[in-house]
């Protein structure tokens, strides 16, 4: 099947309405293995189908709604000047790379003012810039950790992937700032698919910013996928905030690679788009490897926002922490689902999950569910999960203390949702995300 002509299924024909052509930037014979990436996935949406809740990993989170909407492909760029995406920027970010409705932006993004050294080490840059400079390793990753074989979305991604925000830190380099990669929604209808690939060369560091956000309150649709790979004794800071328009649609998958002692830590705050979900699968492929995933879902009114996480310990002696904490007000719904592998030979696997659930109305709704697969015998894993109310005897504590019943409930509510935005590894950002929660747990009378 040729990658100009794309056949998919009848309930979302409508995303890929000309958006499959490689652009002529992208044509030379040298991006050969691109085109033939492209056209893989491309076979695969024509053979896989729109998942249904009679799917068991779509079971709690029903997408009709999605299917049911027409989108188009970006047209004409937006008119945007730096000015009006100033009160998305972060100040300890040097480098920042914006994405305008998937496209990228080179004239709203900066490329940094670190050390000569930081400046020298680190290659940052669409997919065109970057398989100049990095040719090797954008082609050895790019499309080969998140499967799209039986993932329809992922292969949608891949169809249409013709930009990426692209990140090499190259062996034993360490990057003193933030990177942020920073996607912006302008047009409403558009259906984008942004792409990120992350090599952390072995010895290397390096703290990214995945951001999402919205001028406006329209509808449109996100699918976005990125890809991170951690070498040999390499530590990714990476930080996920998703503040689409609460109209939006929200599809994302992030696979994560990791190599010989290498550390990951993540934190992914989902707060906007009418539905959202992230498929979030960590592999720790080598021995001594170590992750930790921290989580925090906010949402009220009809928002429904998914969660899964798939995490497989694969080597001896790997690590693995995570909390994923949902906050649900209104009639919204959250799921979560989170799955720990610990793979035969994998001992000494050292693993704990743990899911914790705040419902702040009667008709709000969680779904969790932590799995523990195991198949070695020398192994310490736990897991759990907790879904309730504000405990009353806190209230009447705080209450004691001359607090009203209301600003007891909503102090208690900001402290649950505090403690995974403490975890971000960045100050302003973390500022900004306990303002954002402390407004949205601040009930009215």
């Amino acid at each position: 099947m040729s990658v100009d002509s794309v056949a998919v299924p009848g309930d979302l024909a409508t995303l890929l309405a000309g958006q499959a052509k490689l652009p002529a930037g992208l044509g030379s014979p040298k991006l050969a293995w691109l085109k033939a990436l492209r056209a893989e996935a491309v076979e695969r949406v024509g053979v896989l189908k729109l998942p249904t809740s009679r799917d068991e990993a779509w079971r709690f989170t029903g997408i009709s709604a999605l299917a049911q909407q027409s989108f188009h492909p970006v047209g004409a760029p937006a008119a945007l000047q730096r000015a009006d995406i100033e009160r998305f920027r972060i100040d300890e970010a040097a480098t920042r790379l914006v994405f305008v409705d998937g496209v990228h932006r080179p004239e709203l993004s900066s490329a940094g003012s670190g050390s000569a050294t930081e400046s020298a080490s680190i290659v940052v840059g669409n997919l065109a810039t970057a398989t100049a400079a990095q040719a090797a390793i954008v082609q050895a990753h790019l499309g080969r950790h998140a499967a799209f074989h039986d993932h329809l979305f992922t292969a949608l991604n891949t169809a249409f992937l013709h930009d990426a925000a692209v990140i090499v830190v190259p062996r034993d380099s360490s990057v003193a700032t933030p990177v942020h990669l920073l996607f912006v929604a302008t047009e409403p209808g558009v259906a984008s698919h942004p792409r990120v690939l992350v090599a952390g060369e072995p010895g290397s560091s390096v703290t990214l910013i995945e951001d999402y956000v919205a001028l406006h309150d329209a509808s449109y649709f996100t699918n976005s996928v990125a890809e991170i790979v951690a070498g040999a004794n390499a530590k990714i800071e990476h930080v996920r905030v998703q503040r689409e328009s609460g109209a939006a649609f929200h599809i994302a998958s992030c696979a994560v690679s990791l190599g010989h002692a290498s550390r990951y830590h993540s934190v992914n705050v989902a707060l906007g788009a009418r539905l959202s979900r992230l498929d979030l699968d960590v592999r720790l492929e080598a021995e001594g490897a170590e992750c930790t995933l921290d989580g925090l879902t906010l949402i009220g009114e009809r928002q429904l926002a998914d969660t899964h996480s798939r995490i497989d310990h694969l080597q001896p002696h790997g690590t693995s922490r995570q909390l994923h904490k949902c906050i649900v007000d209104g009639t919204a719904h959250a799921v979560f689902n989170g799955k720990v592998i610990v793979h035969p030979g994998a001992q000494k696997t050292d693993s704990a999950q743990s899911s914790r659930n705040l419902l702040l109305t009667t008709k709000a709704v969680v779904d969790t569910l932590p799995q523990l697969e195991i198949f070695a015998d020398d192994v310490k894993c736990t897991h759990g999960a907790t879904v309730g109310q504000l405990d009353s005897d806190e209230v009447f504590y705080l209450r004691s203390r001359g607090l009203s019943e209301e600003a007891a409930r909503n102090l208690l509510t900001y402290a649950f949702g505090a403690e995974v935005i403490d975890r971000i590894p960045v100050a302003s950002l973390r500022h900004t995300l306990e303002q954002t929660v402390l407004e949205r747990t601040a009930r009215q009378p």
